[in-house]
């Protein structure tokens, strides 16, 4: 993964332009959500890609949690800001957060490691929703507006026993779903492998808005849409 390849950064900032976040969320992690088209008119840059570039910069720490408190739009300015315990805050040109990354333990800048480990998490992180967030809703009985479907990237947490892993690989282990009216928050526990041993353990959380109850008809439509976009882009 080439990631120099879906930013860019000078003196003024790391900004990302919109086909560089669409072709990185399509073509790295497989992700098709609609919010990361580079037309989309609600328009964000995929979290995934923070995450990654975040790790390029700092390396890999034992325990990590990235926060996302705002939607990046393209063209914009951000900024890392550094505190002496370790943790990092991202934010835009007016100073807003839009991303904070708590870290502790030991620190690998390993390129080979870093590089393996933020591909690995942005392909599983892509698929959530055909294979977790679908299944998911048509067991819990609800299901987001098919004609404007919205699921936001809440926050990623890793824990890690050591850092001399090679090949890492992520296995999902559990998921939850607490819906309260229209809105539902998702919880994903997922381990962490090397050489088929459990190295470390992490949690992705996400928010769904505009809950209804499920219906067949409308889950089929949205899945047939993404399937459709998914084969556009990739024919």
């Amino acid at each position: 993964m080439v990631l120099k390849n879906y930013y860019n950064e000078d003196e003024s900032g790391l900004r990302f332009t919109r086909i560089q976040a669409s072709e990185f969320a399509k073509k790295i992690a497989d992700d098709f959500n609609p919010l990361h088209d580079q037309d989309a008119k609600l328009f964000c840059v995929p979290g995934d890609l923070l995450f990654a570039v975040t790790l390029e910069k700092y390396g890999l720490s034992q325990r990590m949690c990235f926060t996302f408190s705002g939607m990046v739009g393209d063209g914009i300015n951000l900024h890392y800001l550094e505190h002496e315990n370790q943790d990092l805050v991202l934010v835009d040109e007016q100073d807003k957060a839009c991303l904070g990354i708590e870290r502790d333990g030991e620190i690998s800048t390993n390129s080979q490691l870093v590089w393996e480990f933020s591909r690995r998490y942005v392909e599983f992180s892509g698929h959530n929703f055909l294979q977790v967030l679908v299944p998911m809703m048509e067991r819990e009985g609800v299901m987001i507006n098919p004609d404007r479907p919205l699921v936001m990237y809440q926050s990623m947490s890793i824990d890690l026993r050591r850092l001399d892993i090679e090949d890492p690989a992520l296995e999902l282990m559990e998921t939850e779903i607490k819906v309260e009216g229209k809105r539902g928050d998702v919880r994903m526990r997922f381990c962490l492998k090397s050489a088929g041993s459990i190295v470390g353990e992490g949690e992705k959380r996400m928010a769904l808005r505009g809950l209804r109850p499920y219906e067949k008809s409308g889950m089929n439509k949205m899945v047939n849409a993404y399937k459709g976009y998914k084969l556009a882009h990739t024919a």
